[in-house]
């Protein structure tokens, strides 16, 4: 998309901002930002958070990154912009959910099956995808390396479930997880239709989200 582009879409932006948004974007500059999730996400131009999840500005604080990936917590290490938000997030913001949100035809979960450029221009790719290792490695044990669609789907879905994983060795996120201040959650987004799954703990497995729906009306 042009530059061009851009600039006259940001004028009709404008034109809708002042019949709908005018009042709603004045109390948040005037109160503040107060969003209850987390959403962590992947940076695909196709995945965008606030369309999957049809909120407002405000709603959601989001982290988008290549792969959807959280590194584990490490004490002293070196600064992380994806922990820096994890620790605003839940110290100075006190979300109380937060959401690790994969998708299909994810690029950065591919590459983890190729060789990737030896340049050192490019070796924060490599460094950054090692984070994914773990999803690789189960993924090949389940469903093995002759099937490559599914081999992909799996370690797309495994992603997630280590990222969720990593949350939990940040000294924050744990205790307030086991508090039962904060909920982490699993998601999978299907590009190609719009659909979404969650991962069910108990079963250790994907499902429609409308089934976590159905639970949480029916309690």
């Amino acid at each position: 998309m042009a530059v061009e582009t851009l600039v006259e879409s940001y004028r009709k932006f404008r034109e809708k901002c002042d019949k709908e948004y005018v009042q709603h974007f004045q109390k948040l500059a005037k109160e503040g930002q107060n969003p209850k999730t987390f959403f962590i996400s992947c940076s695909d131009s196709r995945v965008v958070p606030n369309l999957i999840t049809h909120t407002r500005p405000g709603d959601l604080f989001i982290d988008r990154n290549i792969g959807n990936i959280v590194p584990p917590f490490e004490e002293g290490g070196k600064c992380c912009a994806v922990s820096a938000s994890i620790e605003y997030a839940i110290f100075s913001l006190e979300v109380e959910n937060i959401i690790v949100c994969g998708h299909s035809h994810c690029g950065a979960c591919k590459a983890l099956y190729e060789d990737l450029p030896q340049e050192s221009s490019v070796a924060h790719i490599g460094r950054w995808l090692e984070y994914a290792q773990g999803a690789k490695e189960q993924a090949l044990a389940l469903v093995g390396s002759e099937d490559k669609k599914a081999l992909l789907v799996a370690t797309e879905k495994f992603n997630v479930v280590e990222q969720l994983k990593h949350l939990m060795t940040y000294p924050l996120v744990k205790e307030r997880v086991l508090e039962g201040r904060l909920f982490l959650q699993g998601w999978y987004y299907h590009i190609g239709d719009g659909s979404l799954e969650y991962f069910d703990p108990v079963i250790h497995a994907f499902r429609p989200i409308e089934r976590l729906m159905e639970e949480q009306n029916a309690e």
